[in-house]
């Protein structure tokens, strides 16, 4: 019979354990944890097993041992805050695990700075990649509380803060809260990012001013004047909005922005691709600039930008889940051949022209490479003052072609360039 797996919050330290917690750990067979919350039961007589960044084989190792030994894993905090609970109930089943939550650092940190967190964002930066969604959580909420690791740590934080144009924010940093040695410090960003700081600590992020934004906005439908651009050769707003419906983009999609221009449609897509990655291709070193100076500027964290001259370079980027088009010239009949064979069934390209001659054509290629493709036009129409009035202005129609892959093309990608 599979024994359950008790996952035990610890709380900020021993001190916050209940006798029932205790009695557990008492029992145990095997003790699984870090070093630090290992070291506290260094009397006891089970099995130690440290976790490492090897989590799969903690996982593996209680997979195997949880059908004859009674198995405690000793989590940081609340188990299911950032924490390895959820890990642990994925590899093993819910119905093989039982959870004993306790109170978070987050909680503490907010409970010493005597500041309710009910409306409060939190991002782990520890071992994770979360910088997109700390950017985006400093745009939605006034205080952000953020868990570090050595490396992500409050100066390296402070730091990279100010390098994407962050100045409206306090940085208050929680040092071995719940030890003899805890301290708790508010400080400007740039003098934090001269500080060494003691471990294990954790951040709050304060806005200073409820009336001035803490970064540039970055949202769907942003102006066309948003985006440093090249003599106008930026998407308007209005077609980006259609262009991104066509996408249907998912919060881990990998996306591909060929032909990007000034990157408008891929840094708005950032907007959703909370957890991917975006590669906007431009071949002008130009407009491969104003990419770079749009993506600094809105503190987009999950987007690069590549010159090469396309269709080549494709091969040396992540694998697409979404690819859209924006630019190509006579080229595009290549372009589109040679994304499409990087597409597997499920992914969608999306392709935008003025011209007549390629629509017909890109409809034509799209279904030739197993694309279920349809297309759209578009007009928008805006309005313009006059002496006593106003009229509608016409701006150019654009047509938008998406095609959903069906099946996997096996063409070779040197065949894509004859």
């Amino acid at each position: 019979m599979i024994k359950k797996v008790n996952i035990i919050g610890m709380g900020l330290t021993p001190h916050d354990l209940t006798d029932i917690h205790k009695e557990i750990i008492a029992k145990a067979d095997i003790l699984i944890g870090g070093e630090r919350h290992l070291a506290y039961f260094s009397d006891s007589a089970a099995t130690k097993k440290t976790i490492t960044k090897d989590i799969k084989g903690v996982t593996a190792y209680i997979s195997t041992n949880m059908t004859t030994r009674r198995i405690v894993v000793l989590a940081s905090g609340d188990p299911l805050f950032f924490g390895i609970g959820a890990l642990i109930i994925k590899a093993v089943g819910s119905e093989n695990v039982r959870v004993y939550p306790n109170i978070s650092s987050v909680a503490a940190a907010f409970a010493r700075a005597k500041m309710s967190w009910s409306h409060a964002g939190a991002v782990s930066l520890h071992g994770r990649d979360h910088k997109a969604e700390l950017l985006r959580a400093l745009r939605t909420y006034k205080q952000v509380a953020v868990f570090t690791d050595p490396q992500n740590n409050p100066a390296w934080l402070a730091g990279w803060l100010i390098s994407k144009g962050v100045k409206n924010y306090q940085i208050g940093v929680f040092e071995k809260l719940g030890t003899s040695d805890e301290k708790i410090g508010w400080y400007e960003l740039d003098l934090a990012a001269d500080m060494t700081y003691g471990e294990p600590n954790l951040v709050i992020l304060k806005r200073k001013s409820d009336t001035t934004p803490g970064l540039p906005r970055l949202c769907l439908g942003m102006p066309d004047d948003a985006f440093k651009h090249e003599r106008g050769l930026v998407t308007k707003k209005e077609i980006r909005a259609v262009a991104l419906s066509k996408l249907q983009l998912s919060p881990e999609h990998t996306l591909w922005d060929l032909g990007a221009g000034s990157g408008a449609v891929s840094i708005e897509a950032s907007v959703l691709l909370h957890r991917g990655k975006i590669i906007a291709v431009e071949q002008k070193a130009a407009r491969v600039a104003h990419i770079r100076a749009n993506i600094q500027r809105l503190g987009v964290t999950n987007m690069d930008a590549v010159q090469a001259i396309l269709p080549d370079g494709l091969d040396c980027l992540p694998h697409p889940d979404r690819i859209f088009i924006g630019g190509g010239g006579r080229r595009l009949d290549l372009i589109i051949k040679a994304a499409a064979s990087f597409m597997s069934p499920g992914g969608i390209m999306v392709v935008n022209t003025v011209l007549l001659s390629n629509l017909e054509r890109t409809l034509e290629i799209m279904r030739a490479q197993g694309f279920e493709a349809e297309a759209v036009q578009v007009q928008v129409n805006l309005t313009k003052s006059m002496p006593w009035s106003e009229r509608f202005e016409a701006g150019n129609p654009v047509w938008i072609i998406s095609g959903l892959c069906l099946a996997k093309n096996d063409m070779s990608k040197q065949s894509n360039h004859d």
